[in-house]
This record gives C-alpha cells, sequence and structure tokens, in this order.
C-alpha cells in the first residue's frame, strides 16, 4: 500500500469513529494537520470549541499563540505536523479520561509514523502522560531532552496554559530555543523510501 493510500484510510477511520463515548458529542473529529513529511511534530491534549467546529487542529486563541511561537524559531505552521492525544473534543474542554486516550492513541501511534519526525514536542501535561512518562509532570519535566526509538522528545507548556499564566512564557521560550537549535544540529532526515511497508491496522 502506498504512503498517500496509509493516510487517506488513517484520516478516514479518524473521521468515522467511534471508539469512545466522544463521537457522540463532537461535531467534527480533528485529525491533525501540516506537513506529513515534517522534521518536527507537536502533541497537544485534544480539540477546543474551536477546533470542534472547524475539524482543525489549535486554531483559537491557544492556536495563534503557538503559531507565533513557531515562527519565533523561524518555521512556518505549514512546515510542521500538529496532533492531539485525542481526536474529538471531550464536554466543557474537560481533560481527556484514560479510557478516551486509550481508544485514540493508535491514531497518534500510526501519525507519528508515518510523518517520521525527527523531534517530538509534547505541549502539556495529558500530552506527557501518554506520550513521554504517566507519572511526570510537567513543570519537573520540561525542557528535558529523551531520546527513544530513534525520537527525540521534549515537553513544554501548552500554549492555553501560557494564556491563563503569562509568568510562564519566558520558560516556554527557553523550550523553543533547544528546539531550534536541536532542529539545527540533527539536520534534516534523509529521504523517505517511495514505499512503506504496511503496518499492522492498529488503526
Amino acid at each position: 500500500m502506498d504512503y498517500n493510500k496509509l493516510w487517506d484510510n488513517l484520516i478516514r477511520a479518524v473521521m468515522t469513529c467511534t471508539n469512545c463515548q466522544l463521537c457522540k458529542t463532537r461535531t467534527n473529529s480533528v485529525p491533525g494537520e501540516g506537513n506529513r513529511d515534517a522534521d518536527l511534530m507537536f502533541i497537544g491534549e485534544g480539540p477546543g470549541r474551536d477546533e470542534d467546529l472547524s475539524g482543525r487542529p489549535f486554531v483559537g486563541k491557544a492556536g495563534q499563540l503557538l503559531d507565533k511561537m513557531i515562527e519565533a524559531i523561524d518555521l512556518k505552521r505549514e512546515d510542521v505536523y500538529i496532533a492531539n492525544i485525542v481526536k474529538c473534543r471531550p464536554p466543557g474542554n474537560r481533560e481527556p479520561n484514560e479510557g478516551e486516550a486509550r481508544a485514540c492513541l493508535p491514531y497518534l501511534r500510526r501519525q507519528v509514523y508515518l510523518v517520521r519526525p525527527r523531534i517530538i514536542v509534547c505541549l502539556g501535561a495529558t500530552a506527557v502522560r501518554y506520550v513521554i512518562d504517566k507519572k511526570a509532570g510537567i513543570t519537573r519535566i520540561r525542557g528535558q531532552w529523551i531520546e527513544r526509538k530513534g525520537y527525540w522528545l521534549i515537553a513544554t507548556y501548552h500554549p492555553a496554559a501560557l494564556l491563563r499564566d503569562p509568568a510562564k512564557k519566558y520558560d516556554a521560550w527557553e523550550d523553543f530555543k533547544k528546539i531550534r537549535a536541536k532542529l539545527d544540529e540533527l539536520g534534516s532526515k534523509p529521504p523517505r523510501q517511495d514505499a512503506l511497508m504496511e503496518t499492522d491496522g492498529d488503526e
């Protein structure tokens, strides 16, 4: 199966997913978007009201701040890939529960496999819990590099947290400077092969 077909299958699965109760209250699934061959991938918690209405990740006030942060390290939104732990909005913008997150994680794993980023940035505590370490707190782990299975992982504050507490913006900027430096250190990844082997179909 070719690369584009794998993406088509993944997006279709997300858009029609009924694996947890969030499917009952969503307006739109929010699969993710961006450069499908990006060196840098951001993972947030889940869609909010604006994202649920538009079907796109990080388009509200927090998304606008994320765009500015990306531009501050000489990149554009279309240079990176943006996804979330869950693809449907939890009611009232609450944190996704364990069952919801676990039901959705196979989609995220497939996205990481297809994008194969050099760096994965976890935005906030929920992303840290399900991507890096379920026991790690964002304050303790943020700004630290972790290499795992060929990926470089780093955590920083979610843009929504920066809007609530602007004092955290300094630390977040320090984290983004580390991300820029690591990108420069690693350089661009080698070109993708013409075809990908099929995976186990865990979507």
